[in-house]
């Protein structure tokens, strides 16, 4: 249970004052629901406020704070013409305050005509004129003390102010409690870090305060590597059932290749795990194309002929069928029963699944989160793959685990090559192995990168290679037009498309029932159309080896690891291919470098890394949508330089400070609690 201290912060944002239903909105978009996520909420930027008592041309540009009084008011009849407030200085300069709308009783209210008042904001040159639009502080001049010099920039959304935020802030931080102290001695010595509650109070009120920033940047990372450490421990504790197949199913396999140097290493480490009794936990990285189906499949050939079964759980229903079709077709005249349980399966079908596997006849089931239910049931499971890792929380992926008597090795897939921090922030209970070679026969894929203005060329080009006998796939990010966002959308474009092609076209996305979409990538697959028009529902697996043409709408506004899975799809059979990526014409520095390195690289692992210094974590794992807690205050900076002084003093208080029943653990288990970094720790430790 969270430790009773805690529980102010955790109370629902209506427990602060001011906050109603119309304020409540842009909170949630925030994703601010409880005091905690606003205290959370640090601020991006700063305001340096310069203090006057002159208006001065040179000031232009600045926020400056200045006591004025307003002297005339300048009104229009025309509604779409600003208020105008003049307002002098003491040495008789004039500037004019701003409104614009068509009610001018607030200003007028709030600046009375000769009475003076404190007035912030930004200077601007109006013509030869000096102007403020919309001051952000009007006070009588008494109160002007109030205002920093130095003032908070939050991340807002539509109907929140800077200043509403700030009050929030304010009422959140009032909640947080002195909490003990857990960082180790003489480590906090050593950084001269201010104690948890001064450092959250300091970066509120100075942005720039790096050495505070870096203190609550520790505390997330240092919570994250407990917990995993927990996990770990945890993990070692419990008792599971040693694998080991004697190799009769693994050599009637009829490979149409030998694997590669890495597939068999990878698969060495994965069977001399599954040889302990303590359950395997096993990351297996690969980039696009490495072969990670194939791994998976000796380890769970290894458990079937160990007599246990096996379960592969995929993120999405086109994955999942995939992944059945492939291992079907890969075990082909092998004595192993394969099945396939999803959220759509029902009935007579589905029963039969649930018996054969309480029964223990089928071997291998694969399956979306489906095979998470209550009622299924194995007879004896002893290994659970995982493929798409960063789709998955800790939780989640432990439910499967408890799905037998004793705990089932576990080993978790992703081709989205991480960069080592982030393996050792998100997958620190894990050992890793790492596909770096890829398989003979990948074709290499050359990236264009073409602005959007040439679209009648890309048809035209496409046309060519679709007369030619190929397949391509086009990828667009929204499903429907949008009046805020110029994006294609797939079934707009899908429509344009298929009055030059006709029923050559098909089309797939994420809000058509899966039915619908397993039909269209299925007549896709058989080459029933040759167009294939998508939203980004086909960034993970899905395997179309007569396809060499990718062309990608929109491309400054994805990720780089998102724009690499995607080129994925192509480069899969026997011709060279090609990945067109469409540019709008207003491209920005970050867009720019990401689109260089992905015409001058196919390297998963050096794009990972560049994407983690562009974008952050979150976005790089996909944990911003997956529901995998991503860090909110560290930064992929704090994280290189603090993960492994972090990742040492957990070690520290779990090998020498007596762990969580120590003063310092207790401590340190209230820091768990603060970053919610408890849930998986306590259904780990209650397997």
């Amino acid at each position: 249970m969270r430790p009773d201290i805690l529980n102010p912060l955790f109370a629902e944002i209506s427990a602060l004052k001011g906050i109603g239903p119309a304020l409540a909105r842009p909170l949630e978009r925030l994703g601010l629901a409880r005091a905690i996520d606003i205290a959370f909420h640090l601020p991006v930027s700063w305001v340096d406020r310069v203090l006057t008592d002159e208006l001065d041309m040179a000031h232009v540009g600045r926020v400056i704070g200045i006591v004025l009084t307003p002297v005339d008011y300048r009104a229009s009849s025309g509604g779409r013409t600003p208020f105008r407030v003049q307002a002098a200085d003491r040495h008789g300069n004039v500037v004019s305050l701003t409104y614009f709308g068509k009610n001018s009783g607030w200003p007028r209210k709030m600046l009375p005509l000769g009475e003076p008042k404190f007035v912030s904001g930004k200077l601007e040159a109006y013509g030869d004129s000096l102007q403020m639009v919309h001051p952000d502080h009007v006070l009588p001049p008494e109160e002007a003390a109030t205002i920093p010099a130095r003032e908070s920039v939050y991340g807002l959304s539509e109907g929140l102010t800077n200043n509403r935020m700030r009050d929030l802030a304010a009422q959140a931080l009032a909640r947080a409690p002195d909490l003990p102290e857990w960082i180790e001695p003489s480590l906090l010595a050593q950084k001269g870090w201010p104690g948890w509650r001064e450092a959250l109070g300091r970066v509120h009120a100075d942005p720039a305060d790096a050495l505070a920033r870096t203190r609550l940047a520790y505390d997330e990372i240092f919570a994250g590597q407990l917990a995993l450490m927990l996990v770990r421990q945890s993990s070692r504790r419990r008792r599971g059932v040693p694998i080991a197949g004697d190799g009769r199913l693994r050599a009637m396999l009829k490979l149409p290749f030998a694997p590669t140097g890495a597939q068999r290493r990878a698969s060495a480490e994965i069977e001399g795990d599954m040889a302990q009794a303590t359950p395997m936990l096993r990351l297996l990285q690969g980039d696009v194309g490495s072969g990670k189906t194939l791994v998976a499949l000796m380890a769970l050939l290894n458990t079937v002929e160990a007599g246990m079964q096996g379960a592969m759980l995929a993120p999405t229903e086109i994955l999942a069928r995939q992944h059945y079709e492939t291992l079907r077709k890969m075990t082909s005249g092998l004595p192993v029963e394969i099945a396939i349980l999803t959220g759509r399966d029902k009935g007579k079908v589905r029963e039969a699944t649930l018996m054969g596997l309480a029964d223990g006849s089928i071997d291998i089931l694969v399956g979306t989160h489906a095979i998470f239910q209550e009622a299924v049931q194995y007879k004896r499971l002893g290994l659970a793959v995982i493929d798409e890792q960063h789709r998955f929380g800790v939780a989640q992926r432990m439910l499967l685990a408890n799905k037998a008597e004793r705990s089932p090795h576990l080993l978790v897939m992703t081709a989205t090559p991480i960069p080592r921090t982030l393996t050792l922030t998100y997958y620190g209970e894990m050992e890793v192995s790492r596909l770096d070679e890829m398989p003979p026969g990948r074709q290499p894929i050359q990236t264009i990168v073409m602005a959007a203005t040439r679209l009648d060329e890309v048809v035209d080009a496409l046309a060519r290679h679709v007369e030619g006998g190929g397949q391509a796939y086009w990828v667009c990010p929204l499903v429907e037009e949008s009046e805020t966002s110029d994006q294609a959308a797939a079934e707009a474009r899908a429509e344009s498309l298929r009055e030059r092609f006709g029923a050559r076209v098909g089309l797939v996305h994420g809000r058509m029932k899966g039915v619908e979409k397993d039909a269209a990538m299925e007549a896709f697959a058989a080459n029933r159309t040759q167009i294939l028009v998508a939203t980004t529902v086909i960034e993970v697996g899905v395997d179309v080896p007569n396809s060499s043409l990718i062309i990608i709408e929109g491309a400054d506004r994805f990720g780089l690891a998102q724009l690499h899975q995607l080129r994925g799809r192509v480069g899969r059979g026997d011709k060279p291919s090609v990945c067109l990526l469409l540019r709008g014409n207003a491209l920005g520095e970050t867009s720019r470098a990401r689109l260089a390195l992905m015409r001058e690289t196919n390297d998963g692992f050096r794009i990972a890394e560049e994407d983690l210094k562009l974008r952050g974590a979150g976005e790089v794992l996909g944990t911003r949508q997956s529901g995998e807690a991503a860090l909110k205050i560290a930064t992929p900076e704090h994280v290189g330089a603090l993960i492994d002084p972090a990742r040492d003093d957990a070690h520290l208080l779990i090998d020498r400070d007596g762990g969580l029943d120590s003063a310092r653990g207790q401590a340190a288990r209230v820091c768990l609690y603060l970053f919610e970094r408890d849930a998986a720790v306590g259904l780990l430790r209650g397997g």
